[in-house]
């Protein structure tokens, strides 16, 4: 029943090294965290203790970030992969995913590419790419503790103008919980209403906390998670 979190690491096919944070009870249901772009596993740290209590729960860097690699090659895509290969290593399937921001739009590609992967899926506050007018980000003066490479790479991409993997949003077949931020968030919230209007299975909770939720009401946050999951688990039995 160890929830002490442990760091550990994989190396995929590529060559690429994904490092996860592992904690939570050997045998308890498998949940994947996901972190939003320029940050990395540690940023769970508030909803860690309460999630961990149920589940086996892997909180990754995703690459570029944390103590990942930086391969220099970044794409929602390729971080798709990365997390698929970890699964695939780990001999997970069917296991809850939990992604916020950059990690939610990655969170929706897995689902769709892999639904063999995941059960349930949570998404906080974070559409599919959609046309917008966001300048890129200024290269900080102090070296960050991420690839600054990824921000280039992945902002192009956020600013996709076609919508392209939105016509797909009815394909995904794992129940979804959407948690949105609210009117102080960055992210439109009536994108959100879109999104669970075209997942077959979506509920959509609220936590008017701004767009990082799992940091600025993380009892809030845990609370909307846990409930819904039981609440899936029991509309399953």
């Amino acid at each position: 029943m160890d929830q002490q979190s442990v760091e550990q690491r994989v190396r995929l096919s590529g060559g690429v090294e994904v490092a996860y944070r592992v904690s939570g009870p050997a045998g308890a249901p498998a949940m994947v965290l996901l972190h939003g772009l320029g940050e990395g596993a540690g940023s769970w740290n508030p909803v860690m203790p309460p999630l961990a209590a149920g589940h086996r729960v892997h909180a990754l860097d995703l690459r570029g970030h944390g103590a990942s690699s930086r391969p220099g090659h970044y794409s929602f895509e390729a971080m798709r992969d990365d997390v698929a290969g970890l699964l695939d290593a780990l001999g997970l399937e069917q296991v809850v995913v939990v992604g916020h921001s950059l990690g939610g739009i990655v969170a929706y590609l897995l689902t769709l590419a892999r639904p063999d992967l995941v059960g349930r899926l949570v998404i906080e506050d974070a559409p599919p790419p959609f046309p917008r007018a966001r300048a890129m980000p200024e290269r900080p003066d102090e070296v960050p503790a991420f690839d600054w490479d990824a921000v280039a790479a992945v902002h192009e991409q956020v600013n996709d103008p076609s919508r392209r993997w939105w016509p797909h949003l009815v394909e995904i077949t794992a129940p979804l919980l959407l948690i949105a931020g609210g009117p102080t968030s960055t992210i439109p919230q009536h994108l959100l209403v879109e999104v669970a209007a075209a997942v077959p299975e979506a509920t959509v909770v609220t936590i008017d906390a701004g767009h990082h939720v799992h940091e600025s009401a993380p009892g809030a946050f845990t609370d909307a998670v846990l409930d819904w999951l039981d609440n899936t688990d029991h509309g399953r039995g």
